[in-house]
């Protein structure tokens, strides 16, 4: 990392990588403060994320996303994103100067079987397409924005954030 990026950790992933729950550990690891960017939305909009979908649709969900992401000035902190924040330019050029982007690279057989609630997830560009076609636009952006990968969902929380610790250096 250059001494011009941030300290943070910032999670990338599709939904159900596990960047909430290892967020948290994460944090308590590195003695880092932790934020979940999709409950910032849902905060700042004052309803959960499929809500928005279905009142305000896409546009508005993303528009609501990178200003969420645009407002946070936070140091030492591990930040868990929301799937689709990678949709966003100015959003991730926010995060990479903010600090190190990790991104959990699950395999799409373990995310679905993970997600069984993906109706009530709130999961941009969902609608209407197979998750797979989904999975294989967004991986691509993922591996993009990433300056570290981690291979996870063939491991437990614990040697999951063992990879992670490792990919980081900590």
């Amino acid at each position: 990392m250059s001494a011009a990026r941030g300290d943070n950790f910032v999670l990338i992933g599709m939904p159900g990588a596990g960047k909430s729950t290892l967020g948290v550990l994460l944090a308590k690891r590195t003695a880092r403060d932790f934020v979940d960017t999709d409950v910032l939305l849902q905060a700042r909009a004052g309803r959960s994320l499929q809500a928005i979908l279905d009142a305000d649709g896409i546009d508005a969900f993303r528009r609501i996303e990178e200003e969420t992401v645009l407002s946070l000035q936070c140091r030492n902190t591990v930040i868990a994103t929301g799937g689709s924040v990678v949709y966003g330019e100015a959003g991730m050029r926010h995060l990479r100067a903010a600090g190190v982007i990790v991104y959990f690279d699950v395999p799409l057989a373990v995310l679905e079987e993970r997600l069984q609630d993906l109706p009530e997830r709130g999961v941009v560009g969902l609608a209407g397409r197979p998750f797979a076609d989904l999975y294989a636009e967004r991986e691509r952006l993922y591996r993009r924005w990433a300056d570290v990968r981690v291979a996870c969902g063939d491991a437990g929380h614990g040697e999951t954030l063992a990879r992670v610790l490792a990919a980081l250096g900590c």
